[in-house]
């Protein structure tokens, strides 16, 4: 009996290495979620942190809602906003007339209100533009 026992042991084939790299998958696994995890974190603050206020739409804003009961504070406030506001050449042009035409309310002491034909050029130029 002890003859089967030692022949069967000797059927019995040494310990093979069996190659384990689950912990480096594990290393890499872990590696990637935080790299995605940054990544994404990174982009909720620059979305965040880009959302400014539009300084175009406030100036269009402030001319919008003139009340024209001031004369020469407004025709100030309409110089101002609109050399700020404008871009293409053809805002420039009808800014430049309007402006002009705001020249006599700007320099005199006591001036009248303004009148209709400069808040239909405002009316007309904030028409144009592209806020």
């Amino acid at each position: 009996m002890n003859e089967d026992i030692s022949a069967k042991l000797h059927d019995i084939k040494d310990i093979v290495k069996i190659p384990d790299n689950s912990i480096f998958i594990y290393y890499a696994l872990v590696f990637f979620s935080l790299l995605i995890f940054f990544i994404i974190i990174i982009y909720i603050l620059k979305y965040f942190k880009n959302k400014k206020v539009n300084q175009r739409k406030l100036y269009f804003d402030a001319l919008k809602n003139i009340n024209y009961k001031n004369a020469k504070k407004d025709a100030y406030l309409i110089t101002k906003n609109l050399r700020l506001l404008i871009k293409s050449d053809r805002e420039k042009i009808l800014a430049n007339e309007l402006i002009n035409d705001l020249d006599e309310f700007k320099y005199k002491k006591d001036v009248a209100n303004i009148n209709t034909e400069c808040k239909n050029k405002l009316n007309t130029l904030l028409g144009i533009i592209d806020v």
